[in-house]
């Protein structure tokens, strides 16, 4: 009976160290800014889109260097 305890228990663990980790490192390269300003280095591109949550227009700069995109709010 205890290695029951023991197998499901080591189970948990593992599954609470992969939701904790997961929410540490999580994708966060599509946030919103929350600022306006353009970091050095990006370019404008003149690709446009409509947020369709929020219906606001966003404007994409590129980085060459890196290949980051970042979408300002027009």
């Amino acid at each position: 009976m205890n290695w029951i305890l023991g197998y499901y228990g080591v189970q948990f663990v593992i599954v609470l160290v992969i939701i904790i980790l997961s929410v540490l490192i999580y994708d966060k390269r599509y946030k919103k800014r929350k600022s306006g300003d353009i970091p050095k280095g990006f370019i404008r591109t003149e690709e446009v889109s409509v947020d369709p949550v929020t219906h606001e227009k966003q404007r994409v700069y590129y980085n060459p260097e890196t290949g980051i995109r970042i979408y300002v709010r027009e």
